[in-house]
């Protein structure tokens, strides 16, 4: 019974070190189809920095910084502060 019971626990954990995650995606190839995507995720939309201020006005969300994100959707940055697609 150990020999079973110490083979099953070893086969579970070399599985479980082999496994890699299927939704692991890093950020920064995630590419959004439109702002409304992105905002589904990212309410306050993404800043190329945390220095990066809304040439807009006010906003309702505060943006997640991540510029590897931001630069993968620059092209959702309508009035290029370096935040897109802000709410």
């Amino acid at each position: 019974m150990k020999k079973v019971s110490l083979a099953l626990s070893t086969f579970i954990l070399i599985i479980g070190l082999t496994a890699t995650p299927t939704d692991s995606v890093d950020a920064a190839a995630k590419r959004f189809k439109n702002c409304t995507e992105m905002n589904k995720v990212y309410k306050g939309g993404v800043a190329k920095s945390k220095t990066t201020k809304n040439k807009g006005g006010k906003t309702r969300y505060k943006p997640y910084v991540n510029k590897a994100l931001y630069d993968t959707n620059q092209s959702k940055d309508r009035d290029k502060d370096g935040i897109a697609c802000e709410r």
